[in-house]
């Protein structure tokens, strides 16, 4: 479990469209084996340290062709942002994913000095 201590608690949240790959026969969708896609993601402010995020997927559309296969995860967390990674592997065919997104941390309060 996390503890924040005394500080203010701050939340932020987005939903992004990480890729739309049949328009252009991208890599998800025309492509085999391992493949992944990382998008860099900043919070509307920082945080005074880390926060807690959850990723999940809010839109997926996959071909009924083959099993399908996905991982979602939240990595490289910082105070000021973090990285969506979509991972498939296999013959999955991904055409497009959007990932909702939800962060939360301490932030600076209006006690919050240093001397």
């Amino acid at each position: 479990m996390r503890t924040f201590g005394s500080h203010t608690i701050g939340v932020d949240q987005g939903d992004i469209v990480l890729f739309s790959d049949f328009e252009d026969d991208g890599e998800m969708w025309t492509g085999e084996g391992p493949r992944l896609i990382r998008r860099s993601v900043r919070f509307a402010d920082s945080y005074a340290m880390a926060p807690v995020v959850q990723v999940s997927l809010s839109m997926w559309d996959m071909s009924n062709g083959s099993n399908a296969r996905a991982d979602v995860t939240a990595e490289r967390v910082t105070r000021d942002g973090f990285d969506i990674v979509f991972r498939t592997w296999s013959d999955t065919r991904v055409a497009r994913v959007r990932v909702a997104w939800l962060s939360i941390g301490p932030v600076e309060g209006d006690d919050g000095w240093t001397l």
